[in-house]
């Protein structure tokens, strides 16, 4: 395998030893199918950091864990990826260890691993679940940094939380669907990727909150478990379509937007006002064709370079700074999308509604 890296920086970045990454780069044999993976992905991951691997400062080795469906975790990757050029003159190098779903026993090991192998920061993004928040605490107690990442930890000794005010951006969701939807009868279906992740608990709290005042007539209706995966998501929506004929909006915090929407065709529904969060692939798609109404969306490369400088700071590599704000909300329309995400958008069917 042919590559520009010396054996102890892909062991580095595999968090292997020398001997198996020699084993596996000279296809010697008696090696698991899983660790080959790991030394091949490891010098996929050196390609990808290659401007930082050149780059001459302290060397800082991260780990980025995250649950979240592929199209979210890819735009953190590539956001951390922009930002990581930038941290001159300290390099930043990171190990990813993402899944969509699982169980948790499978995320309690990797956190395990790292507390084990060691490492200079964890930037996670995880369900709050007792056995998690037991991992992390191990964590910390190695001396491991730890940032969470869109949704928080608080109890577990976490250095601080990088994302939105969750509960705020619930309540700007609430505040635009009783604008648009008006006097208008229609139940609002609230989609949840999980029970168990404490920022779309709190968006929904922050939803209902604000609903509850503006609208307090306007049945809601909750679904949950998707994972924020389409295949999942459909079939949690049609059920919910069958059972309420007066769903006729949608605050997705969760995700699986394009199979929510597929479920509303395939029923013959309208759906009259959707709002959706972050400016994934799909998202930004679905907005530009007007197919949803906007999306509650945030900076995230301004997030990991935020999260960044945290670590840093507790290896007094940066000076101390003052306490982490939250994330800013930004409403985004098919008229107001950043300019990275396309030059122009068609012509609308018709605003939310």
């Amino acid at each position: 395998m042919a590559h520009p890296y010396p054996l102890r920086e892909i062991a580095r970045q595999a968090g292997l030893s020398e001997a198996t990454v020699d084993r596996v780069l000279n296809e010697r044999g008696g090696v698991r199918p899983g660790t080959a993976r790991a030394v091949h992905r490891a010098v996929t991951e050196l390609d990808r950091q290659r401007t930082q691997v050149g780059l001459v400062g302290r060397s800082f080795m991260i780990d980025i864990v995250m649950q979240a469906p592929e199209r979210f975790s890819s735009a953190v990757r590539e956001a951390l990826e922009a930002e990581l050029p930038l941290l001159q003159p300290a390099v930043l190098r990171c190990r990813f260890h993402l899944r969509e779903t699982g169980p948790v026993r499978e995320l309690v090991a990797t956190l395990d691993r790292i507390a084990r192998r060691g490492s200079q920061g964890v930037l996670l993004k995880a369900p709050d679940v007792p056995e998690v928040t037991a991992a992390v605490a191990r964590l910390v107690a190695a001396g491991v940094p730890v940032v969470t990442l869109a949704t928080d930890l608080p109890a577990t000794g976490r250095l601080a939380y990088v994302g939105i005010d969750n509960r705020a951006a619930g309540a700007t969701a609430a505040y635009l669907t009783a604008q648009w939807l008006g006097d208008r009868p229609g139940s609002v279906l609230i989609s949840l990727s999980s029970g168990f992740m404490r920022n779309e608990e709190e968006r929904e709290m922050g939803f209902r909150g604000i609903m509850r005042g503006l609208r307090p007539r306007r049945a809601l209706v909750e679904i949950d478990e998707g994972q924020g995966l389409d295949a999942a998501q459909y079939h949690l929506v049609r059920d919910a379509l069958a059972r309420d004929p007066e769903i006729r909006a949608v605050y997705s915090i969760g995700g699986g937007n394009v199979a929510t929407l597929e479920a509303f065709e395939a029923a013959g529904r309208e759906c009259a006002v959707f709002l959706a969060h972050d400016l994934d692939q799909d998202n930004t798609r679905l907005l530009a064709a007007h197919r949803i109404s906007a999306v509650l969306h945030h900076d995230l490369r301004q997030d990991m370079r935020q999260a960044c400088r945290i670590v840093l700071r507790a290896h007094g590599a940066l000076p101390p700074a003052g306490p982490v704000r939250p994330s800013a909300i930004q409403v985004v329309t098919p008229y107001n999308m950043p300019p990275e995400t396309g030059d122009t958008v068609g012509a609308p069917a018709g605003g939310p509604g």
